[in-house]
This record gives C-alpha cells, sequence and structure tokens, in this order.
C-alpha cells in the first residue's frame, strides 16, 4: 500500500519532560523525531500533539514545542489517544486515512492508540525509529504486536521520501537536507 501526502495526518505521542530521559536511546530518538517533524511540515502533513498527564509527566520536550508551537496540545490520561474524544474528533475532521505515529512509550500509549485506530479504520504507519520505550525488548514485543494488527511499521527517512514520490518534487531538496 502506497502512503500518499494527500491521505496523511501526523500523531506525535506524549514525548515529555519526566519521562524523557528514561527513554532509551532518548537522543537517538529526539534527533530522528525532529527530521521527521521537520520533514512532515515541509510537506504541510497536519499534525496533532498529545501530552499523557502532564501534572505529573511535565510537559512536552523544548526541542519539539519549538517546531511545534504553532499546535494544541491535547491533554490527556487515557493510555490511547483514542480513548480521548477530542483527539478522535480531530482526527476524525481532519479526515485521513493513514496516521503517521512517533512518540513513548511504544508499548503502552502508541501500541493502544494503534490498536484503536485500526479499530476506527483509520491506518497507522507507525515509524519505527521515532517511537521509544524505557526498555528496548518492550519496543520491538510492541512494534512486532503492531506488525501482527495490521499496522505499516517503516523509517522516517522511509516515509518521507515515499511521501515525496519522486526528485522532480518541490520538496526533495528539503527533504534531503533534513534527512542529511
Amino acid at each position: 500500500m502506497r502512503i500518499l501526502k494527500s491521505d496523511c495526518i501526523a500523531l506525535v505521542i506524549d514525548i515529555q519532560q519526566k519521562l524523557f530521559p528514561h527513554i532509551n536511546l532518548n537522543a537517538e530518538l529526539e534527533q530522528n523525531t525532529l527530521k521527521l517533524i521537520k520533514g512532515l511540515k515541509t510537506l504541510n502533513i497536519p499534525i496533532v500533539l498529545t501530552e499523557q498527564y502532564p501534572k505529573g509527566l511535565g510537559k512536552t520536550i523544548a526541542s519539539v514545542t519549538e517546531i511545534l508551537s504553532d499546535l494544541t496540545v491535547f491533554e490527556k490520561t487515557s493510555f490511547s489517544c483514542i480513548d480521548n474524544a477530542a483527539i478522535l474528533k480531530q482526527l476524525q475532521a481532519i479526515g485521513k486515512r493513514n496516521v503517521i505515529i512517533c512518540g513513548i512509550e511504544t508499548h503502552v500509549c502508541v501500541l493502544q492508540t494503534v490498536i484503536d485506530l485500526l479499530a476506527k479504520n483509520f491506518c497507522p504507519v507507525v515509524i519505527a525509529d521515532c517511537v521509544a520505550s524505557r526498555k528496548e525488548q518492550d519496543k520491538n514485543t510492541a512494534l512486532l504486536r503492531m506488525q501482527s494488527e495490521g499496522a505499516i511499521i517503516t523509517s522516517y527517512e522511509s516515509v518521507l521520501f515515499e511521501l515525496v514520490r519522486t526528485a522532480d518534487a518541490s520538496e526533495f531538496k528539503q527533504i534531503s537536507a533534513i534527512v542529511k
């Protein structure tokens, strides 16, 4: 199945200050996620940003907040973003089928969101190098489950070039510079 720019929205899940330092390979996650977000913004893909119980886990980390400062943050207490009526309503209102997903933790909020997106007839596109957990094994197990449930698992560079489609695209040079 081809992932088309015209049918995509992105969901940035719970990359928050108090949990982030405990995430496995967090510096790599941060750099990959920033490249993904910059690419998505270059391609004008709508983005939804969530925070899990920010009173306890803090706000979104500064580097992500800086490039998404124009967005409303959707606060939630449910692990699945889809259990939050406002987030679900926002995704449905934008009307795109493919949901590009990055965030933490892979085996909790990301996994439950993916399963619920599938149940609502969305197509989750999980960016494997832009999701993480405290333990690598939890991430790997969750990615396997998501894939077996029907989610697409890919990398940030792969999805960005798939969305661009051709070296003739006006955004190609910008995307190439972002992923370098």
